[in-house]
This record gives structure tokens, C-alpha cells and sequence, in this order.
């Protein structure tokens, strides 16, 4: 069983080394309330049809404990997601929602300090009557998530994770952690002007 707690320890950014630009999701979904804790656990992926929020709801009562789900929502014109949806996910040990769409209800999930990532939030509700899917792949702030991918969120950024790949992601990003804490911030200051230096005048700048 994956330790999720040990991809909860490392922040978003040192992820970039081994992921690359193309496993981060866009600036437009982020923490939708202050100081929000990291998230780390496998994907529960949802697709509901613009308007629509029945499979979400569906899903907060089939995703595992643990598991972060995750929302293709198809417009940004209604709230997939409300108080009373949130609460119950929290209750049921759901580690967070990331949303590409909007939820309501915010004060209500901030004080229950369930965390959401979202591009935002509308008092407008979707209907319930059309059928998306569940636990299939699907598009979310434009990276391709796969069911039991590992979602790293924070206020930082989501990190997403291949589940073929967690293994070396993580090594990547542990050393990357352990070798910035090695480093006084003199000792880094002198790395980075030595490479900066070097960088200046591969390119011909001499000023």
C-alpha cells in the first residue's frame, strides 16, 4: 500500500524537477480558502456534463477514504459542490476536492476546514439528471488524470502524479528536498551566482 503521507511531506515545487510543466495544473484552480493544509492521496476522478453535478455527489459516497476527488465539471456557471456535500466528504475521510469548475457554500467549508481547490465559487447550483462517469480518466486545469494518480495540492500549485511513476517521482523530489536543506543560504547564494555567472556568458553577456 502507497504511503500517501510520505507524498504529503514535500511541497508541490519539488515535484517540478521530475514531473515537468505538463503535470501541473493551471493557476486558475487554487485554494479556496487561507492557509489551506497539503492534500496527498489517489485520484478519484469524476466527469460531470456541464450543469450537471449528480456524479459528484455520487462520488463522495463511493471514493475511497483517503482519496482526493478530482472534477472535470464542464463550465464554471454552476456549483458542483456545496456546505452540506463537503461535510459529508470530510466525514467520510475524503482528503479534498479539486475542482475545474466552481463550488458554493464557501464559508460553510472554510469553517469546516475541508480543503477545496477550485477556480472559484458561485451561489448558483447544477441539476442532477444527466450521467457522467466515475473512475475514468479524465481532464482537469489541463493535465490528463487517471483513477489512483497521486494529487499533491497546496497553495503552491497540484501536482499530479502518474501512478506508474510514483516511485521515481518521489525519489526525485526527496533528494531535491534534502539537498536545498543541506544548503546554508550562503552556500546557496554562492552556487547560484556562480551558475547565473556561468549562464551570462554562455550568452555572450559581458556587462
Amino acid at each position: 500500500m502507497t504511503n500517501y503521507s510520505k507524498f504529503r511531506a514535500l511541497s508541490p515545487t519539488v515535484y517540478a524537477d521530475a514531473l515537468g510543466r505538463k503535470q501541473f495544473m493551471d493557476i486558475g484552480i487554487k485554494e479556496l480558502w487561507p492557509q489551506i493544509p497539503r492534500i496527498a492521496g489517489p485520484a478519484y476522478t469524476v466527469r460531470c456534463p456541464p450543469g450537471d453535478n449528480l456524479m459528484l455527489h455520487a462520488a463522495i459516497y463511493r471514493a475511497p477514504a483517503g482519496s482526493v476527488i478530482v472534477v472535470e465539471a464542464g463550465n464554471v456557471d454552476y456549483a458542483v459542490s456545496g456546505g452540506n456535500v463537503c461535510a459529508i466528504a470530510q466525514r467520510r475521510q475524503i482528503a479534498g476536492f479539486v475542482v475545474d469548475g466552481v463550488i458554493r457554500d464557501i464559508a460553510e467549508v472554510r469553517a469546516a476546514q475541508f480543503p477545496v481547490f477550485a477556480r472559484g465559487v458561485s451561489p448558483i447550483p447544477g441539476i442532477k439528471q444527466t450521467l457522467g462517469t466515475l473512475g475514468k480518466p479524465i481532464y482537469c486545469g489541463g493535465v490528463h488524470v487517471h483513477p489512483q494518480d497521486i494529487i499533491v495540492a497546496d497553495e503552491e500549485g497540484i501536482a499530479v502524479i502518474p501512478a506508474a511513476d510514483q516511485a521515481a517521482v518521489y525519489e526525485i523530489a526527496y533528494q531535491r528536498t534534502v539537498k536545498d536543506a543541506s544548503l546554508s543560504l550562503e552556500e546557496w547564494e554562492a552556487a547560484h551566482k556562480a551558475k547565473i555567472a556561468r549562464i551570462l556568458l554562455e550568452q555572450g553577456f559581458t556587462e
